[in-house]
């Protein structure tokens, strides 16, 4: 369905918004920018930053619930849940590459680390992750602990992987760098997802 107008200039308005906090955030600091300083460089009100951010860190964490990215594809999915899951993360990557977000990757980690209030909204969203995708689990089959300990096993690799990433990943990389480095971080959740799928089946006996 085609949007409207209202609405593209909605959208529009809010696009240019996050675009403008995101380089203000990276450049100087989560905590070091207000909103106020956001609405006057992107030339809105500060109400109208609101309208399309409840608070400072929706600005931040613009992505639109990528939390709940893993449970629907588990539900999309009528295969195997682990492999629905490994290639929902390998396509998180290479669309991350080709919208420009992995160049920009660990300035974006970085800032979520040196700022209390975005360390607190991550753990929240990863909460959310957990409980949504052992939710969809559950619709799979009833092995409730397993389910369980499939989500929290799949949060914990996502760490994993950032961490591997940030290793991996040179800073102000080239995109010939770019591209190595994903190709190094699918060999690294190739492997990972070969230790839990190994691992889970060797637990059910």
């Amino acid at each position: 369905m085609e949007l409207g107008r209202r609405e593209r200039k909605k959208q529009q308005t809010k696009a240019a918004i996050s675009q403008v906090a995101t380089g203000m955030f990276l450049e100087r600091g989560f905590d070091a920018v207000t909103v106020a300083e956001v609405a006057r460089a992107a030339d809105v009100a500060v109400q109208t930053v609101f309208n399309h951010f409840p608070t400072k860190e929706d600005l931040f964490f613009d992505e639109e619930g990528w939390w709940r990215g893993p449970a629907r594809a588990v539900r999309e999915s009528a295969g195997d849940p682990l492999e629905a899951l490994e290639a929902h993360y390998l396509a998180s990557i290479r669309e991350r590459l080709e919208v420009g977000h992995l160049a920009t990757w660990k300035q974006f980690v970085r800032t979520i680390e040196g700022s209390p209030a975005l360390l607190a909204r991550r753990r929240v969203q990863i909460d959310e992750l957990v409980l949504t995708l052992a939710e969809a689990l559950d619709e799979r089959s009833d092995e409730r602990l397993r389910n369980r300990l499939l989500a929290g096993q799949y949060a914990a690799a996502q760490d994993v992987f950032e961490e591997e990433l940030m290793r991996i990943l040179p800073d102000d990389a080239s995109a010939a760098e770019l591209v190595q480095a994903q190709e190094q971080l699918e060999q690294v959740v190739a492997e990972v997802f070969s230790i839990l799928r190994n691992g889970l089946t060797a637990a059910r006996g």
